[in-house]
């Protein structure tokens, strides 16, 4: 958790707000309260343009708590404070705030595929109330495939875990439809829309004899990611999982943009959207690197042996 050191600002005075007033930010989360990598981004990015919550800048926050359902109840709520301009990071609260509100400027992060998803007409002019920047892994499905198949070159059938309500796991779902036959590999499509239906999904898994799997990263899985990969771990699974948080928490690899950087970088849009850009008119930032993560730990308990040519191309490996 970051700690928060007492930093000397002068109030700021935004177009969007009346003077003396202190601008307010909706912020629609996908997880629960608590210690949040995402969130103390978002926050460091504000201080690093001067904003200190609590003194010349007001967060109302609400906690999706993994329930895609929730969404639209919560984004309501928040348009009807009337913020300034609402966060809503990942494809499911971008797209519940979208339909909340029509006037009230929003920036999303960490968004799959903003214009498949229907987010924005198109990068270089999202148009109407809404912008942001894109993780553009709804494109990475081949590379993935290709990476988990190095690391397990004898499997053949992957399943894929993933939620039906999160749009970013469809888009993902049907890029990985699409790189699958070129690599010789058959997918196993496993739908989960809710904790309960875990256990059965990967007794799916074992009964149809998949021997890798690659785990969406959603607002369901990455509520109970330890649960998943525990899953994973005992049915010796080798997984591709979404984020390098499946990794952290002991999964095998993952390739995905930084999620933390999006939302620091997220700041900066809203910066700009309180001293009066239209948010339509500011382009989606696309992604410029990708990281892949290994759990080196769970590759050897898997007995996997990491080629070299996957060696080069890692950004950590985890002990």
């Amino acid at each position: 958790m970051i700690a928060f050191g007492f930093l000397l600002a002068s109030p700021l005075i935004t177009p969007g707000a009346a003077a003396g007033k202190v601008p307010r930010v909706g912020f629609l989360y996908r997880g629960s309260p608590g210690p949040s990598q995402e969130i103390d981004a978002f926050r460091r990015g504000l201080r690093e343009l001067g904003y200190i919550e609590g003194q010349n800048i007001a967060v109302e926050y609400r906690f999706a708590r993994g329930q895609v359902e929730r969404l639209p109840e919560l984004a309501a709520e928040l348009v009807r404070l009337n913020p300034d301009v609402i966060v809503a990071p990942y494809t499911p609260p971008a797209l519940a705030a979208k339909r909340a509100t029509s006037t009230i400027p929003i920036v999303f992060a960490v968004v799959a595929d903003a214009v498949g998803a229907g987010l924005i007409a198109s990068l270089a002019r999202p148009g109407g109330n809404i912008t942001g920047l894109t993780s553009s892994s709804a494109e990475l499905g081949g590379k993935r495939l290709e990476l988990l198949k190095q690391l397990a070159p004898k499997a053949s059938r992957v399943a894929v875990l993933y939620n039906p309500a999160d749009r970013s796991n469809v888009l993902l779902f049907k890029e990985l439809q699409q790189s699958a036959p070129s690599l010789g590999l058959i997918l196993q499509p496993l739908e989960v829309r809710e904790p309960g239906e875990f256990e059965a999904a990967f007794s799916s898994m074992t009964r149809e004899r998949a021997n890798a799997m690659f785990g969406a990263a959603g607002i369901l899985t990455f509520e109970h990611k330890e649960l998943l990969v525990s899953h994973a771990a005992k049915r010796r699974m080798p997984a591709m999982w979404g984020h390098r948080h499946f990794v952290d928490s002991g999964g095998l690899m993952s390739y995905a943009v930084n999620f933390a950087d999006q939302l620091r970088q997220s700041a900066v849009y809203v910066d700009k959207i309180l001293k009066g850009a239209g948010p339509g008119d500011l382009p989606v930032e696309q992604p410029t690197r990708y990281e892949l993560v290994i759990n080196l730990k769970t590759a050897k308990a898997l007995g996997l042996t990491i080629p070299q040519s996957v060696l080069l191309q890692t950004d950590q490996g985890l002990e």
